[in-house]
């Protein structure tokens, strides 16, 4: 009898300890996209957004939702590791599609709050590292992701310790490449760097030149002056309200908008 109160008491503090864990955890969240940086908004209108995910099951998931639909939008994600949510937008009207700019994003459990997930341009690099570390996993579940110190990263990417480029704009890191080194050997704060990049003078009106990194300081070109754009390797796209500039390495092709 003694030992069955025992089981019975060991029992019911067992679930009150897992209802007291999904009180806190709930599984479905409501998303809080941020702002949209002013240009960008002014520019190109409100985008779309392609979410990236987990699934309650482990698996990613993409969903997209146009501008009218972008407030209050639910998912149901795992509660029982860190995982990330990542929101791209894109804006088709523009023939410009989902990657070309970069998203905001949010780490679960940091950024949750009751039951919302808070997304912010700082943990857009941070959930698309976390993607590519997963991409580049072994099998080492030491290198899991979700078994990263996202807190202590966190912290040291925006301390006095990091480069100085990197503080003003993580997006100049090659995070690809940065997940494909960590996994293979471990992640080492060195290694945050700029990618390299080749300065380039393009035929494009003077004007001001926004980048798709909601960090990066815009290039202010006047007249008469040479337009020389800092370009890395894959595509490149910058807005001005004179139109859409996109290079591949030293090709490119500016488009006007259509309103003008």
């Amino acid at each position: 009898m003694k030992n069955f109160i025992i089981k019975l008491i060991v029992f019911a503090a067992l679930v009150l300890q897992l209802l007291s864990c999904e009180e806190r955890f709930p599984s479905r969240y409501t998303l809080a996209l941020p702002q949209l940086p002013e240009p960008w908004a002014l520019l190109l209108g409100e985008p779309w957004w392609r979410l990236e995910f987990f699934d309650p099951g482990g698996y990613m998931q993409t969903l997209d939702i146009p501008p009218a639909q972008a407030n209050g939008i639910n998912l149901e994600i795992p509660v029982t590791w860190t995982n990330p949510v990542t929101a791209w937008p894109y804006w088709p009207e523009h023939n410009l599609t989902p990657g070309l700019f970069k998203p905001c994003g949010a780490l679960f459990p940091f950024d949750a709050s009751r039951n919302s997930l808070i997304l912010s341009w700082e943990a857009g690099y941070e959930s698309v590292f976390y993607w590519e570390l997963a991409f580049a996993y072994s099998q080492n579940d030491s290198r899991l992701p979700a078994n990263f110190d996202w807190q202590r990263f966190r912290e040291y990417i925006k301390s006095e310790a990091a480069r100085e480029a990197v503080r003003e704009d993580p997006w100049v890191v090659d995070w690809r490449s940065l997940a494909e080194r960590t996994v293979t050997s471990t992640f080492y704060t060195s290694r945050l760097t700029p990618e390299a990049v080749q300065l380039i003078t393009f035929a494009v009106p003077s004007d001001t030149w926004y980048a798709s990194s909601p960090f990066a300081k815009p290039l202010v070109f006047r007249d008469g002056e040479p337009a020389i754009f800092p370009v890395k390797p894959g595509i490149n796209v910058w807005i001005s309200a004179s139109g859409i500039l996109r290079c591949i390495g030293g090709l490119f092709v500016f488009s006007e908008f259509l309103y003008h």
